[in-house]
């Protein structure tokens, strides 16, 4: 049974990854959930070729903390290209680390 921080985190890795494939990319988009014994790996495809560029907004700032959210949930994040655009993934562990 995975507990309640780890959907928590895996709800919120999700909804970053899906807002800024919203706000920054070119629709459609999709999001697939790929789930093994120890992790849940949260991809969203999307139609724009430009890969995601992690940014250092200020205090003040009202936007730019979603790829720094997801590394932080995550136990690892990255994109890939693909034929129409690219992958933006970022993957969150259901099982404790030894």
């Amino acid at each position: 049974m995975t507990d309640r921080p780890v959907v928590d985190d895996a709800v919120l890795v999700a909804s970053e990854l899906v807002t800024n494939a919203v706000l920054h990319a070119e629709l459609p988009c999709q999001l697939r959930l790929v789930s093994t014994r120890d992790e849940l790996r949260i991809e969203v495809e999307d139609r724009a070729h430009a890969q995601p560029q992690r940014r250092r907004p200020d205090d003040d700032d009202e936007h730019g903390r979603g790829l720094t959210i997801v590394a932080a949930l995550s136990s690892g994040w990255g994109s890939r290209p693909t034929p129409t655009g690219k992958v933006v993934w970022g993957v969150v562990r259901t099982a404790p680390t030894l």
